[in-house]
């Protein structure tokens, strides 16, 4: 980094706001069979009639005072289901989930897809008037009318007890011994859903916690149930949409030798000073924190260990905690014990106890038990800027991408959903499930999956690598490290097996460890390949081993922390998009996974394992002279509903970007680079529903273009939005700018996209214009919900940098912006 560090220059916001209109059709016809029209018609006609005589029937989910019936509609093997023309909420027929099964046809898997419908008794009538008007009618193409919904379907029954409601792995389902599972019910009146489903638990003496999730149209409730109270409850509840199997939290094993040296810690203690005026604070969310630890209690005072159920107590039960805070407040001990510098902390710590002090079987609402847990962490301390960092997950892997409860509820903190107050929050990828499978590498990492809630969209999710390959330990002569330098850590967990909707995970690897391994394939963890941390009982040892991407997540933590400490008036989606913005592939990790520096198809399997690479700090804090970093936070309106309209997309804002125009065109065909990061926070959608049709999970998304280098501001307005073009045919010649991308199109995933732009400076100095605008979310498809007119904020972060040393691309912006430069940063304030 330049010895004259800057801080990055804020923009005021966009320079034009446009009416927006995608430019794009509505994609692909979907892919539904030929029929013959009476055969097929007569066919879903008897089965519609049969399924309202089989609702008496004691094993179907139907009782004769109940309110309606549920139906479950089924696609051909292959084909898609006309999932949205299911649903008519004016009815009150309710679409409850949606789910995929795999079927075997001439030896080939295929996929089928299963939706359960809601239908109340007053409404019988509704499909059946849609199959004769299919067998009697046509459209004014000569079309039968309702084609396309009744020959996607293939077969129709009513839905079963628990097989069409159960939309985790089948084998998850109790038998005789009550397990604890999620129920998610429909949520369009919260108390009256509640209150009638509470009753029935208590008629039924089903054991269930405290407690419920909300989101749009579903409420979540954690039961203790067998099969056949399961199967009460689908007879029982008009309200039922989905049954999942409950999660189980992680355990960690830390039997690693500990280091005992009290003069490190006096040493330490006499050179650190903490900066009384900050307000900044990681809150852990973990086993609690020791802070009798004479590292741990400068920064945590007693009035900061907080627990979600009083009865816990806050103290550290576990050790877990503990050696998250040492990581969190000071990254590796070893390399400030190694040094004589003075050490300045921006930053305190809370902690907020969420596991028990003694395992139970009793799984919680883990969703629930982190809203509690940062409330109350709220509630003490309500003015601290807070980087809240957890690294407990599912022990199972088994959502592959999916959004569960606790991953959801996880988006709907951090979007301020229901109290419009955004959060950052740090989450672990979570380690591989099968240590005996350690040393097949890489490829066990890149198969095992992510674990809940590192699915959250919104959460930055921590991964792991290592650079550390050097063994001083005699005992282990024979051994070599199984991860050479900066290559992707033995522990962690990929994204690589899921289904390419879902967002890139993790965003961002740190140092998680590595192992040892000899030449018959017998491996071990060891004190080289690991960091140092805080020990929860010091009485008996001060320092601990620690690894994994827990050890990862506190260092992300901590690095989140220094970003907000030197910008506090940053908005979490800044926080977590300069996080992904300054990171970068190590060149070794880079070419683990990438043989062609071209392919897109490689570099996509790249971010799934590691995602934007290990952030660089100088980079996330600092501009140089060389290098330049705008940032602009603002609010858009995705979409707008007037009067009787239809909902549609609403606008679009252009930046003018304020480049050192002369500056670049002067060093002409030198190649230089653009990175442009764009985040945001989506409010999750979740359920089963998600994802077919109009039916999505996030309530909006949002994406970035730019100008090609030929293209005039007017060419590329018009080639980006419909709604500016004066007819149909009033559409440029232009094309975006692809061959100039890294990652191109694979960036639009989840809720913060990044990606480098490549080329000469000349060509740099002529793509300055950055567009932002919507693309579809449920805000806009689901209108009832009443929030298609909803603002959103964005995070927009530009830089541009050169390899030429000796020239000044900082100074011509802000001077252009009326910037004063600022001071150079006094280099204290990199020893944070």
């Amino acid at each position: 980094m330049d010895a004259n560090p800057f801080k990055h220059i804020k923009l005021s916001g966009p320079d034009a706001h446009f009416n927006y209109t995608s430019v794009r059709s509505g994609g692909k016809s979907p892919r539904i069979p030929e029929r013959n029209r009476e055969q097929h018609g007569n066919r879903i006609y008897r089965q519609l009639e049969q399924a309202w005589q089989d609702s008496e029937n004691k094993f179907l989910v139907a009782y004769p005072e109940r309110a309606g019936i549920y139906l479950e509609f089924i696609s051909s093997p292959g084909f898609e289901l006309m999932i949205k023309s299911l649903e008519d909420l004016r009815q009150g027929i309710r679409l409850c989930n949606v789910r995929t099964e795999i079927r075997s046809i001439n030896n080939e898997r295929v996929e089928t897809t299963l939706a359960t419908v809601f239908i109340p008794r007053g409404k019988r009538n509704f499909f059946f008037r849609k199959v004769e008007k299919y067998l009697e009618e046509e459209t004014s193409t000569g079309k039968p009318r309702n084609a396309d919904l009744i020959n996607s379907i293939e077969e129709l029954r009513t839905a079963l007890l628990i097989d069409s409601f159960w939309t985790d792995d089948r084998r998850l389902i109790p038998d005789e011994q009550p397990e604890w599972c999620e129920v998610w019910l429909r949520g369009e009146n919260e108390v009256e859903v509640i209150s009638n489903f509470e009753s029935i638990l208590s008629e039924q003496e089903i054991n269930s916690k405290s407690g419920y999730i909300k989101f749009p149209e579903r409420i979540v409730k954690l039961v203790q149930v067998n099969r056949e109270q399961l199967q009460k409850l689908s007879r029982l509840s008009d309200d039922i949409a989905e049954y999942r199997k409950a999660k189980d939290t992680a355990e960690f094993f830390l039997n690693l030798e500990p280091f005992e040296q009290q003069e490190w810690v006096d040493d330490l203690l006499q050179r650190l000073s903490i900066d009384e005026e900050s307000q900044v604070t990681i809150c852990l969310l973990d086993t609690g924190v020791n802070n009798g630890h004479p590292l741990i209690s400068p920064v945590l005072v007693d009035s900061d260990c907080l627990s979600v159920k009083p009865e816990w107590d806050t103290n550290d039960h576990h050790g877990h905690g503990t050696l998250m805070a040492g990581v969190s407040a000071y990254n590796n001990l070893q390399e400030l014990f190694e040094s004589s510098d003075r050490v300045t902390l921006y930053h305190r710590l809370e902690s907020v106890k969420i596991l028990p002090p003694v395992r139970q079987n009793d799984p919680e609402l883990w969703g629930d038990i982190t809203s509690q847990a940062i409330s109350i962490a709220e509630i003490n301390s309500p003015d601290n800027k807070r980087v809240i960092c957890s690294a407990v997950t599912a022990s199972d892997t088994r959502d592959r991408g999916r959004p569960s409860s606790w991953s959801g509820a996880i988006d709907n903190i951090t979007s301020g959903a229901f109290d419009n107050e955004k959060r950052l929050i740090i989450l672990a990828a979570g380690n591989i499930t099968d240590f005996n499978q350690i040393t097949n590498y890489p490829n066990n990492q890149l198969t095992d999956s992510i674990h809940d809630p590192g699915q959250s969209w919104n959460a930055l999710t921590v991964g792991a690598f290592t650079k550390l390959t050097d063994l001083t330990d005699s005992s282990l002569n024979n051994y070599q490290p199984l991860a050479q330098q900066n290559q992707i850590s033995p522990f962690t967990t990929s994204s690589l097996t899921w289904e390419s909707k879902w967002p890139i995970k993790p965003e961002v690897v740190f140092e998680g460890g590595n192992v040892a391994i000899d030449n018959t394939g017998m491996w071990t963890e060891c004190n080289d390949f690991s960091l140092i941390s805080t020990y929860y009982r010091p009485t008996h040892r001060l320092f601990e081993p620690f690894n994994m991407t827990s050890a990862a997540t506190a260092q992300a933590a901590r690095f989140a922390a220094r970003i907000q400490a030197m910008y506090p008036d940053y908005w979490p989606e800044t926080i977590r998009g300069l996080i992904v913005h300054s990171a970068n592939w190590p060149e070794e990790l880079f070419r683990q996974f990438v043989q062609n520096p071209t392919s897109k198809r490689e570099i996509l399997q790249l971010l799934r394992i590691a995602g934007y690479g290990v952030p660089n700090i100088d980079k996330a804090l600092f501009c140089a002279s060389n290098s330049l970093t705008l940032i602009a936070e603002a609010e858009i309106q995705p979409f707008i509903k007037e009067r009787e309209e239809h909902p549609r997309t609403n606008e679009m804002h252009l930046y003018r970007l304020p480049w050192p125009t002369q500056v670049l065109q002067e060093l002409g065909e030198a190649e230089v680079k653009m990175r442009i990061t764009l985040s945001y926070f989506i409010e999750p959608g979740p359920g089963e529903i998600g994802w077919k049709d109009r039916y999505r999970y996030p309530s909006h998304g949002l994406r970035f273009n730019i100008n090609s280098p030929t293209e005039s501001e007017d060419e590329f307005i018009k080639r980006i939005n419909k709604a500016v073009r004066e007819d149909e045919f009033d559409r440029p010649d232009t094309e975006s700018p692809s061959d100039h991308w890294m990652i191109g199109q694979n960036r639009d995933k989840g809720s913060i996209h990044s990606d480098i732009w490549q080329g000469t400076a000349v060509e740099l100095a002529a793509s300055n214009l950055i567009a932002i605008y919507p693309s579809i979310g449920w805000w806009r498809e689901r209108p009832y919900l009443e929030k298609v007119n909803n603002r959103t904020r964005y995070s927009l972060i530009i830089s541009i940098e050169t390899e030429e040393l000796d020239v000044d691309i900082y100074t011509p912006v802000a001077i252009q912006l009326e910037q004063r430069v600022p001071i150079e940063i006094s280099t204290a304030h990199n020893n944070v």
